[in-house]
Parts: structure tokens; sequence; C-alpha cells
């Protein structure tokens, strides 16, 4: 039958119903993705504040269309993004791709991801200069919409991470890239640990931020961005150099340790890092490295071994690359026949929060090197199934890590 309603312009069928539905999604992602224009400036700014801006669908897709035509339109010269409240992105939305997952349409979960990626490409090969306001919280797909963008602000307020593994998933949105690009083997401490939480002049140490700006000073930045008439990033540069600060890292900052980091997360396996943390553990107490393999031990056994191979993957190849291996791995997460570990990880943190996931394999030595090798296979058996297909792009900023400023 054709379900009818009442609204102000009179009862209306499906197809009315459905363009008013349509409208409707059309004005919250505007709503929820702010646009100002300065001049020839272009400011966005997500607008979930009591979500943290975790990124929607709706959110994901409009930011990808302002970004594309920015990119094509002459007159604008410079793109900032930011977040209202006290996060610039806590990630994507987990609970709905759960939902799909659940209700066995893991193929929709795994739409949501393509244009994520496809977002996150745009702006690793943005051709103007993009410079994001990282004044609070920045996680999983908020470190996808900043760290490939050419110029990255932390404050003092900045909190960095990377929490998947305590969630079944692995880092993604081309954190494989970015992550394989820090000093040392930082970028496995980073994408492992789930509570490794850096600020903001860990950061700036590490080369995740470009710049350090007290937030006290944000506005008058902004201000004098705002002024900007070329797209030659050399003129930003400029103009972040005049305000950024070189903050001293704290006495108990993993990066000061990073002499540990690299002995024990250099290693080949997921076991042999957790041996040498405990051997470093027997040699001289500490509480920093109890703490760390004490996240190890709890994370999924499957994500750790899957992020491991994904971050040494990435340390050879470019961003496209990681971010087609990277849709192939989640499309086997969200499917979830070699492990359900990412709804059982989801539904232990963010749904009934008893933050106690029964894990599937159990142990470490039970996810063997076959299941981990299967992450990595094209998605064959799935009639209609894809690799990722990225938009043609004819730029790449060599600066899209920079060299840390130690």
């Amino acid at each position: 039958m054709i379900l009818l309603y009442v609204c102000p312009g009179g009862l209306k069928g499906k197809e009315g119903r459905e363009e008013e539905e349509t409208r409707a999604v059309k004005m919250a992602s505007h709503s929820q993705v702010l646009v100002e224009e300065k001049s020839s400036v272009r400011i966005l700014t997500l607008n979930r504040p009591n979500q943290l801006n975790a990124l929607c669908l709706d959110m994901i897709s409009r930011l990808l269309q302002l970004f594309l035509a920015y990119e094509e339109d002459p007159s604008v010269k410079l793109v900032i993004l930011k977040g209202q409240g006290r996060a610039f992105c806590a990630g994507g939305d987990a609970l709905p791709l759960v939902r799909d997952i659940v209700q066995g349409k893991w193929r929709l979960a795994a739409n949501f991801l393509t244009y994520q990626y496809m977002l996150n490409y745009v702006l690793a090969t943005y051709s103007k200069p993009q410079v994001s306001i990282l004044n609070g919280i920045v996680m999983g797909g908020g470190a996808g919409l900043s760290i490939h963008g050419r110029f990255r602000i932390a404050t003092e307020n900045t909190v960095f991470a990377m929490p998947e593994t305590a969630l079944g998933l692995f880092p993604d949105v081309g954190a494989s890239y970015f992550l394989s690009r820090l000093p040392g083997f930082f970028g496995e401490y980073v994408g492992l640990i789930t509570g490794a939480r850096l600020d903001g002049a860990e950061m700036l140490a590490c080369g995740l931020a470009t710049h350090f700006v007290p937030s006290t000073r944000l506005t008058a930045l902004e201000e004098d961005l705002c002024k900007v008439g070329s797209s030659d990033p050399s003129f930003v540069s400029t103009i972040l150099d005049a305000y950024t600060q070189h903050p001293h890292l704290k006495q108990k900052s993993a990066f000061v340790r990073l002499d540990v980091i690299d002995r024990c997360f250099s290693r080949r396996t997921v076991e042999e890092i957790l041996s040498a943390l405990e051997r470093e553990t027997t040699q001289e107490p500490n509480d920093w490295i109890s703490t760390i393999t004490g996240a190890l031990k709890k994370a999924s056994p499957s994500s750790l071994k899957i992020s491991l191979r994904s971050i040494r993957e990435g340390r050879l190849q470019g961003v496209g690359e990681c971010l087609i291996r990277e849709y192939r791995m989640a499309c086997h997460v969200f499917k979830g026949e070699i492990s359900k570990d990412f709804v059982e990880g989801c539904r232990a943190i963010l749904i009934d929060k008893d933050r106690n996931p029964k894990w599937e394999p159990r142990r470490l030595e039970d996810m063997k090197d076959s299941m981990v090798d299967k992450y990595f296979e094209r998605v064959e058996e799935e009639e209609g199934w894809e690799d990722l297909k990225l938009l043609p792009r004819n730029n790449f900023h060599a600066s899209a890590m920079a060299t840390p400023k130690l």
C-alpha cells in the first residue's frame, strides 16, 4: 500500500515523502558542517559537539562535495577546518555501522568507508592549502580528516589517539601511511596501544602536527589567515610560523622514551613486542611499561596482528595504496567471517559499556598467520564486491607528513 502523511503542504505519497526526507538529510548535513566565507578563505566547522563531532555519512559527503568544489573555484585560496566544542573530531560514528553489520548489511557499512577514504585521499592530494585547527580531541576518523592535510595546528587542549584495537578494528583512514612515517617505531606504539594519548607538544615533536599555537591565539591566527590572497602554501606557512611555539615535552611523555619504544616495537610480531616489553619491566620496574603491556593484553588479538602488519606494509606504499588495502581489510572486518571482534568491541565499549569484550580468537597465538593473510586479500567470494576506486588526482604534496621539528 502507499503510505500517506500530513504535512504543511498537504497529503503526500511515497515520492513526496522521499523528496522531503532528501531535503531533511541535506539540511542536516548543512547544519553539521557549517560554512563561513571570508574573502578568499573558506572556514568549515564540524558541528556535532554533543557527539564530539563524530562523522556520519552526511557530513563526509558534504565535506567531500565542498573540498572538491573549492579546489575548482579560483576565488578560493585556503580552506580552514575546525570543530565546534571540545573536540575537533572523535572519529567516525561507529554505531550505525554496527547496526548494519548485525542486520547482515555489512556492505552498507563498507559504503560509508568508500566515501570516507575518498575524502581522505582528496585531502592528501589537495592542490590548495588546508589548515586543520586541532583544539581538542582528535581520534580515528578525525585523524584521517586532518593529518593528510598540509597544515595541522595543535594546542594545549589537543588530545590525539587511535583507539581502534580496543574496538576490534585497526587504525584505518590512511593511518598505515602516516603512522608508518613517524620517527622510529613510534607509529607502531601509537597504532597498537589503545591507551596511548598524545598531547599537542607530542604531536608537534613526532610530526603529526606541523605547528603549536596556544588556544588564546587562535582567533587572531584565523583573522590573519583570512587575509591570505594566494594559494601559495608559503604565504600560509609564514603566518603560522609567526604564531607557533615549541613547548617542552612533559617528563613522562612517551616520545621521550623513544629509545625504549624502538627497542620493543621494532620486533617482528606482536608476541615479540610483548615479550620485549616484559623484559624491560624485569630489568627496571616501570609503571609506564606496565600500563602499555596491560593495554596490549586487553586489546583484540586479531586487531593487534592486522594493525601491526598494516603499518609495516604502509611504510612501502603510497597513501592511495594504503587506503585501497585498508578498504579490503575493513571489508573483511565488517563481514566477520574471520573474527567478529568489531561488533563485540563496540558492544563492550560503546553499547553495553561493560568494558569486558569477549575476543575471538581469545589469544594472540590463536590468531594464525594464515588468518591474518585473509584480511589483506580481495573479497573474491562476495558477488559485486570491488576494490576501492579512488578519484583520479593530479596533485600530491610531499609535505603531507612533515619532518618533525625536534
